[in-house]
């Protein structure tokens, strides 16, 4: 515990009262002996990132649940990586750093929910690098992040059913096997008709 507190640069009684509030993990213990590694010393570093941010330690400690909480990686992408879309790896203060203010416990629930975020031992992993981006200047422009979130579910359903709209079409009237080469057509139907959908909902 001094070892690591020492690395950590912060005080055995600061690390003990962490540890009382289950900010960190327990230790792995030999005998009397208790072991920590790495994991721990990333977990006390990320504590300190976003205290500088203004989070308060009940705030980090619900963070923290809804964090070990949500799926791993491995659950994300079950069913295969995206063919498009580049996840992203974050730490949880760069997360803090893109969302400023925004990342509350409720929110990242809502994201791990939703699949956009995942677990990765001590990182997040967005599942899309441009989800991220697009996430962040509607956050920036005034837009709530908890709007943004319910918006990207309500979103997410209706995608659903376009997606299964062209892939009964593609296989219907196409050798099979030529669905995934016919998927730019299908994209850019999508994009035009939401392009002018959004020209008759401006003009009313």
């Amino acid at each position: 515990m001094e070892e690591l507190a020492k690395e950590a640069g912060i005080t055995v009684r600061t690390l003990r009262f962490y540890r009382e509030r289950g900010l960190i993990q327990p230790p792995r213990r030999e005998g009397r002996i208790a072991w920590y590694d790495e994991h721990h010393l990333a977990r006390l570093r990320t504590i300190a990132a976003l205290l500088e941010r203004g989070h308060t330690l009940n705030g980090i400690a619900d963070l923290a649940t809804a964090f070990e909480s949500g799926r791993d990686v491995g659950e994300v992408l079950g069913l295969g990586e995206p063919t498009e879309e580049t996840p992203v790896r974050l730490s949880p203060e760069e997360l803090a750093d893109y969302f400023e203010g925004e990342v509350t416990p409720e929110n990242l629930a809502a994201a791990l929910d939703l699949g956009y975020l995942a677990t990765d031992g001590d990182e997040i992993v967005h599942i899309s690098r441009r989800l991220l981006d697009v996430s962040a200047a509607l956050v920036r422009e005034g837009v709530p992040l908890a709007a943004v979130l319910d918006a990207a579910r309500r979103v997410r359903s209706h995608a659903d059913a376009l997606a299964d709209l062209f892939v009964d079409v593609l296989r219907a009237h196409t050798p099979e096997g030529e669905v995934e080469r016919l998927r730019p057509l299908a994209k850019s139907v999508v994009e035009a008709e939401l392009s002018m959908a959004l020209d008759r909902r401006l003009r009313q």
